[in-house]
């Protein structure tokens, strides 16, 4: 199990590894190694390590620096 607890926002987090699960789902390569995990587990990882990262609609990185108060 990860430990969202020490994430910056967990939501974002939450919805980013949601929607990247649905992209491995679909059939897109896994960018870590898999090994026996779900689908779902990978794509938390890969937001985790940083190789996935949320983009709005125009392609832009979203980072919290970037998010209006």
């Amino acid at each position: 199990m990860i430990d969202r607890s020490k994430l910056p926002n967990s939501f974002e987090f939450v919805v980013t590894a949601g929607a990247r699960a649905r992209q491995l789902l679909a059939g897109s390569t896994p960018r870590v190694a898999v090994g026996e995990h779900k689908k779902t587990t990978v794509a938390q990882t890969e937001v985790l390590t940083g190789v996935v990262e949320k983009v709005d609609k125009a392609g832009n990185r979203v980072t919290e620096s970037s998010v209006i108060e």
